[in-house]
């Protein structure tokens, strides 16, 4: 009966062939009879000859209901529209073109980038016991975006990129029987934005909804922040002191601690090509590596027994190009690139796989006594400034400042960037033309931040910026302007001056952007609340002992955010599970004294700040601030917490 009736509506389709089409639907593996997962649509259409990524950009314009189910009537259209092969999915150059969020919006791919982050998550899941069922993805079709929309592979590529940022424990895992609904991917993408944001990735246009509807673009740019962010990890002087060698003529280990992770890598890059007696340099991670010469001196250098310059002698580029990667995979270090990305200049592919270069095979001797002697000189900042600097650093990021910030007292100089977060936290309060800025492309493009389109790739993109091209003179009356506004918006400033942040003064320069933050906080919490007015230190105490103790009468109330009782975690658990009865597994909470066992303590607070970011919290303290109990940080928590309640 009702393929007659589909039969009126398609009239194009025959008798027979509607019946097999209702036939084959009824033949789909389901546990919803009549209503069918698009995954398996998808799959069962490639098992009979269709193009996946077609099938799934049709799909697209087939007028699924909110569930996301396909039903029959669907399923018989989608037939119908992949017969007029009108599928809006094109690909020109290695580049591929998917409808946006309406009809009238598209977005560029590139198809080398989606191949080699799909070989890196296969290799991040490959003994995944929670993701056997979806080893490996195809790397040549679409199908990493519909995997990856319950985010539990995202969840899984932080974590290895940041070990042990999330708490697998709170992640929602389905069973074959049980498959996850709505609010569970959510919850789940939820831990992946939050998570993102608290490990420095830029996270301004993607939310869950848009990892959860599959969106391409928006996907593949979080994926290779969250991969970048993994690679660059390793680049740091502090733990690899050898890095002491790149400093150049004239050049002091604190010019070297400014510079940004991709900044140390050029330099390691042409510290090599120097040795090596090469005449060229790189300056960027596109056109000045993309004739493959320059790997060729650097791969010999660092393995001159396995790496010959014979692709020196071979002109045609793409056929060099595969040589040197054929040099790198005898390392061990054929990752990320093909020869077109190398040729076309590809500027993440090529930090990707020098990163991955600099990861394996550094070539830095270990520092002799007299390097060791001068590289111990660098300030030693106490631990608790460090930490605070970490999290104020994931704070400004959060907000998209632009460019990102990477060492707080080197880029905050220009006063730049804290006027950009004042605009944000008070829109309109910042007088724009009262400010200095660099001429316009006076600075390198920055392409740390992912997501957008590509139409730009081939440009000549250098290094993240992060240092000023602003005169000391103007810099100082930026931050002059930036005392001003901190005053006339009521955060107590003494004794601090512009000059004080031109110079990196990092206690000042630590106070000014706490008081900053907690502007941010309170601003938050004021317009939640129904007065309006600022909230104050102890209303959020009291807040926090309160809505604890009304849903459980035990818990003992905290004194400050410095209690000593914080350090267990315990009261931050009680807090989440009465801000959301059940959110909390008691299976999983250590029942821990203060004075007992640090890591016991440490995995109670990391299971707080999962469950939190589950709950949509924007976290930016690490387990151990919560176990050493830092005040501000633990201020910033509960002000999150108390947002989202």
């Amino acid at each position: 009966m009702e393929a007659i009736k589909l039969q009126r509506k398609y009239p194009e389709v025959t008798r027979d062939e509607m019946f097999d089409l209702v036939n084959r639907f009824n033949g789909l593996h389901t546990d919803t009879p009549g209503r069918v997962d698009k995954s398996a649509v998808l799959q069962a259409l490639q098992a009979s000859g269709q193009s996946y990524d077609v099938a799934r950009e049709t799909l697209k314009h087939v007028s699924v209901d909110a569930s996301g189910k396909v039903e029959l009537e669907d399923w018989v259209e989608l037939n119908v529209k992949l017969r007029q092969e009108k599928s809006g999915i094109t690909t020109k150059a290695g580049k591929v073109t998917v409808q946006g969020s309406n009809a009238n919006v598209s977005h560029t791919l590139n198809e080398d980038e989606r191949a080699e982050f799909t070989n890196h998550i296969n290799l991040v899941i490959e003994n995944d016991a929670d993701l056997s069922g979806r080893y490996p993805i195809p790397t040549d079709t679409m199908q990493l975006f519909d995997e990856v929309k319950d985010g539990l592979i995202l969840c899984k590529l932080i974590n290895d990129s940041v070990p042990d940022t999330i708490d697998t424990r709170v992640l929602n895992k389905p069973s074959p029987r049980k498959p996850l609904n709505a609010f569970q991917i959510t919850e789940n993408n939820n831990i992946v934005i939050t998570s993102a944001k608290g490990i420095g990735c830029s996270v301004v246009n993607i939310g869950s909804s848009d990892i959860a509807e599959g969106r391409e673009h928006l996907i593949l740019g979080l994926i290779w922040q969250i991969i970048r962010r993994g690679l660059l990890a390793q680049v740091d002087i502090k733990l690899h002191p050898e890095l002491y060698r790149l400093c150049e003529e004239d050049e002091t280990i604190d010019d070297l601690l400014r510079l940004t992770p991709d900044q140390i890598l050029l330099r390691w890059f042409n510290y090599h090509l120097k040795a090596a007696g090469w005449k060229r340099r790189v300056n960027n991670f596109s056109r000045d590596v993309s004739d493959g010469e320059n790997y060729t001196v650097l791969l010999n250098q660092l393995k001159p027994d396995q790496c010959s310059r014979a692709p020196l002698q071979t002109s045609d580029l793409r056929t060099r190009a595969e040589q040197v990667l054929q040099n790198a995979d005898k390392i061990g270090c054929r990752k990320y690139l093909t020869p077109s990305s190398l040729v076309a200049g590809n500027p993440r592919l090529n930090l990707a796989f020098v990163a991955n270069l600099f990861n394996t095979h550094p070539g830095l001797e270990p520092l002799d006594e007299q390097e060791a002697k001068d590289y111990g000189q660098v300030e030693d900042f106490d631990a608790e400034g460090e930490r605070e600097a970490r999290a104020f650093t994931l704070w400004l990021n959060s907000l998209g400042v632009e460019p990102g910030v990477f060492n707080l007292f080197e880029n905050l100089r220009d006063g730049l960037i804290i006027l950009q977060a004042f605009d944000k936290i008070l829109p309109g309060s910042v007088i724009w033309r009262r400010v200095s800025k660099p001429k316009a492309g006076a600075g390198p493009a920055n392409y740390a931040s992912g997501g957008g389109d590509e139409d730009d790739e081939g440009a000549d993109i250098g290094v993240t910026p992060n240092q000023s091209t602003l005169s000391r003179f103007k810099c100082v009356e930026n931050t002059n302007y930036v005392v001003d506004l901190s005053k006339q918006n009521g955060l107590h400033l003494v004794g601090i001056q512009g000059a004080d942040i031109v110079d990196g003064k990092k206690t000042l320069v630590l106070g000014l952007v706490w008081q900053l933050m907690r502007l941010n906080i309170t601003k938050t919490l004021s317009a939640l609340s129904s007065t309006g007015r600022p909230i104050t230190d102890q209303e959020m105490l009291k807040w926090a002992n309160s809505t604890a103790q009304k849903a459980k009468p035990s818990v003992r109330p905290i004194r400050s955010f410095k209690d000593p009782s914080i350090t267990t975690g315990l009261f931050f658990l009680d807090l989440l599970d009465a801000i959301r009865p059940g959110i909390v597994d008691p299976s999983l909470v250590i029942g821990v004294a203060p004075d007992g066992d640090y890591e016991e303590r440490r995995q109670n607070a990391k299971l707080a700040i999962s469950i939190a970011r589950k709950m949509n919290a924007l976290i930016f303290l690490v387990p151990e601030d919560i176990v050493d109990v830092r005040p501000r940080l633990i201020l910033t928590f509960v002000g999150s917490l108390m947002s989202i309640a």
